[in-house]
């Protein structure tokens, strides 16, 4: 397959590298190029089956109208976008392009959701619950797309918004940790990424899937279908 990659930071350069160890031809557009939106073009995309995004959240919202008018599918790993979801949504679905976008991209990640799920019963027994999530120090949205996501699953099952906080320290991956407290016991539920792989990853299998479909689609609804 043949896919562009929308920034060239930490996170850009490791997609492209995974893009290739998976035998897909890779081009990569840094953010200097693209400004707003205007290395998207007819010429630029031609022969590209998939775009995959990893620019900054400001970049989000044009890198996806580009996209949706030159009728190539997207993959958006950026996060701290997500107040404009339902207008990228009415966009994708009115283009008829395919497009995933997630929290985050890592399979272990999104196994955690679904355990926190399950364990979110305890709020209904009494427990209290809170939502910790540490990152390093350039992140720069706060609370983290994941974390968000976090309180979102739980929230599903139970009618109370757990309370999130947010640290930032040296070159922390990512560590997201969910904790229900009574009198009698703490349950503690972490997830922490040893590196950005499994994010790049994910991310790489989601433009795969997402080849030739057309559609709306949050990675955490799609993972367990990929190869």
């Amino acid at each position: 397959m043949r896919f562009l990659i929308l920034g060239h930071g930490k996170m850009g350069s490791l997609v492209a590298e995974v893009c290739r160890e998976r035998g897909h031809t890779v081009e990569i557009m840094d953010v200097d190029v693209n400004a707003g939106g205007a290395g998207l073009t007819e010429a630029s995309v031609a022969g590209v089956d998939v775009a995959i995004d990893f620019t900054t959240p400001e970049a989000v919202l044009t890198n996806v109208e580009r996209c949706a008018k030159l009728k190539k599918n997207i993959v958006v790993g950026t996060t701290g976008w997500y107040g404009e979801i339902a207008k990228v949504r009415e966009l994708v679905e009115r283009s008829g392009i395919g497009f995933v976008y997630g929290a985050n991209f890592s399979v272990g990640a999104n196994l955690f959701y679904e355990i926190a799920r399950t364990a979110s019963t305890a709020l209904k027994l009494g427990y209290a619950g809170s939502i910790l999530e540490r990152h390093h120090i350039h992140k720069k949205d706060a609370p983290s797309g994941t974390a968000i996501a976090l309180q979102r699953v739980i929230d599903e099952k139970s009618a109370e918004e757990l309370p999130i906080s947010s640290e930032r320290e040296g070159e922390v991956v990512g560590l997201h940790a969910v904790t229900f407290e009574s009198d009698n016991d703490t349950i503690r539920l972490v997830h922490d990424a040893k590196s950005r792989s499994g994010f790049a990853e994910g991310a790489v299998r989601a433009a795969e899937w997402i080849k030739g479909k057309q559609g709306f689609y949050d990675f955490r609804d799609i993972w367990q279908k990929l190869s």
